[in-house]
């Protein structure tokens, strides 16, 4: 891993002339690239799209579908003995339903607060936007990607880790915190 400086711009021909500009002040072009960065949330790192594995807040939405579900059972015997697969499909669907949304509350979460504590403390999201990334190891080419992408206008200028092979960023994390470099 080396130290990557990196820009993000609203436009894709304002990354391109970064990239340009990188380029005529000697940043090889495999060390160098850009990419869209989508936002919050739709980055797509579960198969079943997302950027976390269950959403926040819904910890006790199992428990509170098994309660529904067997408040639904109990329906069963007012609906009559006709009824009785009808009734228990509804019933457990409906008191399921109920259940669950009412167990997703932060209200009933006590670390809900803490983590909308943590998340305020904490280094802004990634913004959404064209990415434009260069590997500079040494603090000459630091400088000067962060002196030439500043020229540019980019938003969000930050030093990180990670590794850019033949002009891709095979590590990149669009979840990790932004380190942005002083203004």
């Amino acid at each position: 891993m080396t130290t990557i400086i990196t820009g993000n711009f609203q436009q894709q021909d304002e990354a391109q002339r970064a990239l340009s500009d990188l380029a005529g002040a000697g940043f090889a072009a495999d060390q160098t690239t850009t990419f869209f960065v989508n936002p919050p949330g739709q980055h797509d790192l579960y198969p079943i799209g997302g950027d976390e594995d269950e959403s926040p807040g819904t910890e006790n939405a199992a428990s509170g579908s098994a309660s529904g579900a067997a408040v639904g059972l109990a329906t069963l015997p007012v609906l009559g003995p006709g009824a009785a697969v009808a009734a228990a499909g509804v019933g457990a669907y409906a008191g399921s339903l109920y259940g669950a949304l009412g167990n997703t509350d932060d209200k009933k979460n006590p670390k809900a607060p803490a983590a909308r504590e943590e998340l305020r403390r904490s280094e802004p999201p990634r913004k959404p936007g064209m990415l434009v990334a260069a590997s500079a190891p040494a603090s000459a080419q630091q400088d000067a990607a962060i002196r030439i992408l500043r020229a540019r206008g980019a938003t969000d200028i930050e030093r990180t880790e990670g590794t850019i092979v033949a002009g891709n960023w095979t590590d990149f994390n669009p979840l990790k915190l932004l380190r942005l470099v002083a203004a």
